[in-house]
Formats: C-alpha cells, sequence, structure tokens
C-alpha cells in the first residue's frame, strides 16, 4: 500500500532532501489534501514539532479532520502524544524519544503502550549507514535498526523505518536494509525513503510492507492515479 506523505514546515508542506535540503515547498496545502482524500493511510509529520523549533498544530489537527492521518513529530511526553490524539489523529509515530543513553528507552515505551495500547502506535526507528539515527537524523546511535526494533516490538503494533541514505533522493530503495527489518519483527511495517516507482510499492507489498512516498508525488515522478 502506498501512503502518501505531508512534511509541515513554517506552515508550508515541504521536502528535504536527507532531512536537511529544501526541495520542495508549497502554500496549496488544501490542493495536496483532496489529492489524497481517497487514501486510506496518510503519514503527517510536523518538521518544527520534531526540530523543537515551534509547531504546526491548527495545520495538523485541520489536516486530521479530512484526512486518516498517523502523526508524528515531537511526541516527547504522553501528553504530546495525547494531543495528537485529541487533534484526530488515528495512529502516533514517536521517534527520537525512544531513545535514551544511546539505547530504547523501554521505560518510556512501555509508559506509551499503558496508556494508548501498542495498536495506536508507531515506533519510527530511522538509519543512516546501517546505524539508528536520532534528533533530526544528526545524532548517530551504536545500535542497528533490527536490534532496536527487537527491543522495541513487545511495545508497538507498527514500526516505520526510514533509511535515510536514500531519503529524498530518488534513486530507489535499500531493499536488503527494508527485507532485514521485515525479517526483523512480526509487527507491521512501514518504509520510507527513497521510494521512486510503482515497481518499488509492488515489491514491498510482495514482502508486506507498506510504502511512503514524499518527494517522488510532490515532483510528479510517481503518478498517483496508477499507485
Amino acid at each position: 500500500m502506498l501512503i502518501p506523505s505531508i512534511d509541515l514546515q513554517g506552515g508550508q508542506i515541504v521536502q528535504l532532501v536527507q532531512g536537511e535540503r529544501l526541495a520542495v515547498a508549497t502554500d496549496d496545502v488544501e490542493g495536496w489534501v483532496r489529492k489524497f482524500e481517497n487514501f486510506p493511510k496518510v503519514q503527517l509529520i510536523d518538521l518544527d514539532a520534531a526540530k523543537n523549533t515551534g509547531d504546526n498544530r491548527a495545520m495538523v489537527s485541520s489536516i486530521c479532520g479530512r484526512l486518516p492521518c498517523r502523526v508524528g513529530g515531537g511526541m516527547r511526553s504522553l501528553e504530546r502524544a495525547a494531543a495528537a490524539f485529541e487533534d484526530g489523529a488515528r495512529k502516533v509515530i514517536v521517534g527520537s524519544s525512544l531513545f535514551r543513553g544511546g539505547r530504547p528507552d523501554l521505560e518510556y515505551a512501555a509508559a506509551l503502550t499503558a496508556r494508548f495500547g501498542p495498536e495506536r502506535l508507531i515506533a519510527a526507528v530511522d538509519a543512516r549507514e546501517g546505524q539508528v539515527v536520532i534528533d533530526g537524523w544528526r545524532t548517530r546511535l551504536a545500535i542497528s535498526p533490527v536490534d532496536a526494533i527487537a527491543a522495541l516490538e513487545p511495545f508497538f503494533g507498527e514500526f516505520l523505518f526510514t533509511n535515510v541514505d536514500v531519503e529524498g533522493l530518488m534513486q530507489g530503495i535499500n531493499r536488503d536494509a527494508i527485507a532485514a527489518v521485515r525479517d526483523a519483527t512480526t509487527r507491521d511495517v512501514t518504509a520510507a525513503g527513497g521510494v521512486t516507482t510503482q515497481e518499488e510499492i509492488d515489491w514491498l507489498d510482495g514482502i508486506g510492507v507498506d510504502a511512503v512516498a514524499g518527494m517522488a508525488i510532490y515532483t510528479g515522478r510517481l503518478d498517483l492515479n496508477s499507485a
């Protein structure tokens, strides 16, 4: 399944290359919301909240009122996650706050699960050169995504795996890395980073992985009608 991505920054929809270089920015939020109305899942990330430089909560709430969104960005506390659900999120994506001292923070993971239930929570495990990265992909940890997922599996109903090495480049996905993550857990898996073609989406579907796409959609490289 294709899951379109909406990344918010400074009140705009944006696409960044590897989380750094701005490649796409548009104020046409309404137009893109209409284009995604028939999708059963949409990924909505507040990049300002993720970077702790502000938030786009009003926009998040408005979009969640129209689209079936899984929401991420700045989920550093139970209260922040609860607010996302109040704003209409179907599921909440938790990322960097799941790691403390270079390892998975199982205490926080357990607290999230106790309050919201694993079926409503997605653990975001992002990787660069085979190691987990956090804090906007700026901090690398000495742990592999497979090991991180093994530790976090009891607490989450789904994992979002982003391969930063290919994120935003539209040069294709890292199939070996995704397959390793798929084999590491019995939970649902969604892959992001490099998704560019329908053939890649079909391959991911074949191994039981959903595909998140952003750059390929906003640049017109991926045809939403065929996808």
